[in-house]
């Protein structure tokens, strides 16, 4: 069956859409609506921030449910339900009149987040396309353009409603549930994704045991069991180094403005202009995160993404060692330049790679397990609060944190391809219900 390229490119057009519309509605944005609910509701800036830890909680913790879900509802279900679940979240948020509201909404937000972004997203994408680093950084580089425009789109509305906050959650809850529902009709009955995923796999295969011996990028001609992809270490470095980029993510993204501000005043800088300072690093951090997703996309299939892993895992840790020092324009540039290419290409590179060396009819379960770590890495900005109260400063939060990557580093760089399994490989097939 040959899949129309309009409706392949529709469905990428309209994944992309939506994961570029939950980034924004949930961690592109709460931070610039927070000021206005704290002052009305009369919350604590304690109370209001563990919003982001609930919210970063329950998006790791929640990443195994989509994948049961699409095995035994379809991604069509799936798709609406988590739609809903996120609307309902932007809801809690727009009638929050006490704080354990506000918290219930960031729970469901992280679970809708997870249910209607990236495992469906990626399961669907890497059943269409043989090539898929060019549409996965398509898909990825409008989630990070997500994360640019939240914080805009909240002024924006904010600004010509009189700073009526609950009016944006409104608007932004029926719009995930619009958006989620076209995604959803997109997408179709399990027949059509079923026959499009076989037929792409076939391709997939066949190029593999052609050009096994001569390809520039390695590309599995098995379809590895999860129990057999357990059992491999180069699973494990992949997960490290998922793990690393969302610890120093979002680390960066909730402390490098304090530490810039604190080191911008030690300087003799006034606090205000040394937090603006931090503000424009870290959207310059942003936009280069979109900027190496859509230049890896370009690349991802011409050269080994193993070597997009290396050389982001390496550039984290040239971003972080330059904040821990960021008393100078250059190092902040370095900072801001190294942690978003970083960020940005370690997802991709990631995402890629657990197709290549497992195949992708399992690709759902192992991609779920991978974004369990990012529960984990909830506590990065916790850990940066607790040592610099004990340590006076956040420069040995980054330092530590660029030492663990460092050692995902060298595991990535002489990491090779896992060996075919002998004696179990294959899995569900197909690619989930529709």
């Amino acid at each position: 069956m040959a899949l129309p390229d309009l409706r392949r490119v529709s469905l990428l057009a309209g994944f992309s859409l939506l994961l570029f519309l939950i980034t924004a509605a949930t961690y592109g944005s709460l931070g610039v609506v927070l000021p206005g609910m704290i002052r009305e509701l009369g919350w604590s800036f304690e109370q209001a921030f563990l919003g982001f830890s609930v919210l970063g909680l329950f998006t790791g913790a929640s990443s195994w449910l989509p994948a049961i879900l699409i095995r035994r509802i379809g991604v069509r279900a799936t798709l609406l339900l988590g739609s809903a679940i996120l609307g309902l979240g932007l809801l809690g948020f727009a009638g929050s009149a006490s704080i354990a509201r506000y918290y219930a909404g960031a729970a469901l937000c992280g679970i809708g987040f997870q249910m209607a972004a990236l495992i469906p997203g990626t399961h669907v994408l890497s059943a269409l396309y043989r090539r898929r680093a060019l549409p996965f950084g398509i898909y990825f580089t409008f989630g990070s353009l997500g994360g640019v425009a939240g914080p805009w789109m909240a002024l924006a509305v904010l600004n010509g409603a009189d700073n009526d906050w609950r009016l944006y959650w409104l608007v932004l809850a029926g719009l995930a549930v619009v958006i989620g529902g076209l995604c959803a009709a997109l997408v179709g009955g399990s027949k059509w994704l079923a026959e499009a995923a076989h037929d792409v796999d076939a391709e997939v295969e066949a190029e593999a045991r052609e050009t096994l011996a001569g390809a520039r990028v390695y590309r599995t001609a098995h379809e590895w069991s999860v129990k057999a992809a357990l059992r491999t270490p180069q699973f494990y470095v992949l997960v490290a180094a998922y793990f690393t980029h969302l610890l120093a993510g979002v680390t960066v993204a909730s402390v490098s403005v304090s530490h810039i501000g604190e080191v911008g005043v030690a300087a003799g800088l006034s606090a205000a202009a040394a937090a603006a300072i931090g503000a424009k690093m870290l959207s310059l951090e942003s936009l280069m995160q979109t900027a190496a997703r859509l230049g890896g996309g370009f690349i991802g299939d011409r050269i080994d993404p193993k070597w997009l892993l290396v050389g982001a895992q390496g550039m984290l840790v040239i971003g972080l060692l330059a904040l821990a020092s960021a008393t100078s324009t250059p190092l902040m540039l370095l900072y801001a330049i190294g942690t978003g290419v970083g960020f940005g290409l370690t997802v991709l590179a990631v995402t890629v790679l657990l197709l290549n060396y497992y195949g992708r009819r399992n690709n759902l379960e192992l991609f779920s397990l991978t974004c369990l770590v990012g529960a984990v890495s909830a506590a990065g900005p916790f850990i940066a609060g607790a040592m610099r109260d004990r340590l006076g400063g956040f420069a040995p939060t980054f330092q530590l944190f660029a030492a663990v990557i460092a050692v995902v580093f060298v595991a990535a760089l002489f990491m090779r391809p896992p060996a075919a399994p002998e004696d179990e490989c294959g899995g569900p097939d197909g690619a989930g219900r529709g």
